[in-house]
């Protein structure tokens, strides 16, 4: 069995170059939420030195709340800014002399476009006007993951590791209870039932079908290292494998 695990990097945490060494994927804030072009390029620098696989980050023009305030946009207003940040770090990582792989949205542009398909659709237009060959990620069964079908583009679905889920499959809002899981041992068995089985279980009880392509590492938390040491050990007693191919 096999599995990407990602994180998001050039956010401001200073784990992300010893993170790198214990993930398959990267996603690289593209300036909007957080970031600028010298974490870009570093950022890059480090995946490409520790051959991880390069993705953007974009998110809605934020920095104040880190990319999670809820905006409604103009859809060619997005769609510019989508293109605009995917092109950002294409360019940086090509500099490098490395290729982008895939394109992640960030905070709640993600959740955002998770159920809304006209935004979703905005976002895949997007990533394919860039480059038709990127991978867009999104959540298991959302909006955004069908849009990406919709468009041709290879998509790629994805768990998170230590959130709580809805038991639509979304989910759960940062603020409210059970949005966090913050017990090592309840996130490492929610993501191996997800991995293993294809099923979380929500935070009302329902069992949830999700097909789980990524696990998504939140890098910035406190115990973060240790949380990704802990989770890539769990993956190998199962003898499951990372990678992002």
């Amino acid at each position: 069995m096999k599995i990407d695990l990602n994180a998001d990097l050039g956010e401001g945490s200073g784990s992300d170059r010893a993170l790198l060494q214990l993930v398959s994927s990267a996603n690289i804030a593209c300036g909007f939420h957080a970031g600028d072009a010298q974490t870009m390029l570093q950022s890059v620098r480090w995946a490409k030195e520790n051959g991880v696989a390069i993705g953007a980050h974009p998110g809605f023009p934020d920095r104040e709340n880190f990319g999670r305030t809820a905006m409604q946009l103009p859809t060619e207003t997005l769609y510019a800014q989508v293109i605009y940040q995917i092109g950002a770090l294409k360019s940086l990582a090509e500099s490098e002399g490395v290729v982008l792989v895939h394109v992640k949205p960030h905070g709640m542009l993600y959740n955002q476009a998770a159920a809304d398909a006209q935004l979703a659709d905005t976002i895949a237009r997007a990533v394919r006007a860039v480059d038709p060959q990127l991978i867009l990620v999104g959540l298991a069964n959302s909006e955004l993951i069908r849009a990406g079908e919709h468009y041709g583009l290879a998509t790629r679905q994805e768990v998170f590791a230590d959130r709580g889920y809805q038991a639509s499959g979304a989910l759960v809002p940062r603020g409210q209870p059970g949005a966090l899981i913050d017990n090592e041992e309840q996130a490492i068995a929610q993501t191996l039932s997800m991995v293993e089985q294809g099923q979380v279980e929500s935070v009302s009880g329902e069992w949830v079908r999700v097909k789980a392509q990524t696990v998504c590492l939140h890098g910035d938390g406190e115990h973060a290292l240790l949380f990704a040491r802990r989770l890539r050990e769990a993956f190998t007693t199962r003898q499951i494998t990372v990678t992002s191919a």
